[in-house]
């Protein structure tokens, strides 16, 4: 009897390590900050989605290193943007196993999709209301796709639930705790939504021209005006014939403002700002000296609302705003 019972205790304990190892979250890798700051509010009290590309690395010339590879192998469940914005990413996670699931963002059911603006000088097109977009989002997939769908916060909340339902999927002893948290997530966003709105509508209607077309749907959810982009693709030098019709564009539309972003070289701006006629602003889609983790989405947008109205109305709006917060957090 003794002997059964030893036998017994020695089976349960040299069973914990592989019940400890069942236990453990899935391992989650995110291609880039401000959708990892999404999975990161889903995933709070339960593990922390690993980064891969980290910093201000721009997602349009990024090569996979052999650890970022090595993350991708290891990963239970990984989420991108899509081909359209991570070309580098595509035959990567084409060689992911049977047992990894990939989850595309640009395929999520809901979201708010814009086609991509032909040319660098465009005239604001109407798209309907930001609202009416989104009831009809689930239809509208236009052949190209303006992939930084991110700058809306209502796409953000739609990328919170699907991130929430995917885990609780492939983790469902945790799955309350993943809805509870993208419920908070998604109050947050909301209020977010409605701090943006009051502060942004004095830069209403103001026409700017930013380096290049990564705003749209920031400017469509909160009616900004935007008369073209600086280049078509951010890693090349627009030649002196393009800044001809940027400065003939500025003048045509009455604009005196222009963006440039960190992750690029502005120094060619400078021969149409130098001589004061224009202000300049830099605007940062995303997030590239913002720390990763569950507020940097938030910190991001309410920068990027702060650098166009600072330069738009040339004043300076902040980025710390006050927060409500539900009562459970």
């Amino acid at each position: 009897m003794i002997l059964r019972l030893s036998l017994v205790l020695w089976a349960v304990i040299l069973a914990m390590p592989a019940l400890g190892s069942a236990a453990e979250p899935p391992r989650v890798v995110v291609s880039m900050a401000p959708i990892h700051s999404l999975v990161a509010g889903v995933m709070k009290g339960i593990g922390r989605p690993e980064l891969l590309v980290k910093g201000g690395s721009s997602p349009h010339n990024t090569r996979l290193k052999p650890s970022q590879m090595r993350s991708l192998s290891q990963a239970d469940l990984i989420f991108w943007l899509g081909e359209e914005a991570e070309g580098f990413l595509q035959r990567p996670l084409e060689s992911t196993s049977r047992e990894q699931r990939v989850v595309k963002i640009l395929a999520l059911p809901g979201l708010l999709l814009l086609p991509l603006r032909r040319g660098g000088v465009w005239e604001n097109r109407h798209h309907g209301t930001p609202d009416d977009d989104h009831q009809h989002a689930a239809t509208q997939r236009p052949e190209h796709i303006d992939s930084h769908v991110w700058l809306d916060p209502f796409n953000a909340k739609v990328i919170a639930q699907a991130v929430a339902d995917t885990l609780s999927e492939i983790d469902p002893a945790r799955a309350s705790q993943y809805q509870e948290n993208a419920k908070q997530l998604i109050f947050r966003l909301e209020n977010l939504h409605l701090e943006i709105s009051a502060v942004v509508a004095t830069a209403v209607n103001k026409p700017h021209i930013v380096f290049h077309d990564a705003y749209q749907y920031f400017e469509h959810r909160y009616h900004l005006k935007a008369a073209g982009s600086v280049t078509l693709d951010p890693d090349r030098k627009p030649g002196a014939r393009r800044l001809r019709e940027i400065e003939q564009k500025l003048q045509d539309a009455n604009a005196h403002c222009i963006f440039s972003e960190p992750q690029f070289p502005s120094s060619h701006l400078k021969i149409l700002t130098g001589d004061g006629q224009y202000y300049s602003g830099t605007l940062d889609p995303i997030g590239s000296s913002i720390p990763p983790g569950r507020d940097m989405y938030f910190t991001l947008m309410r920068r990027l609302v702060s650098d166009f109205v600072s330069c738009l109305c040339q004043i300076y709006a902040g980025d710390e705003f006050e927060e409500k917060r539900p009562a459970t957090e």
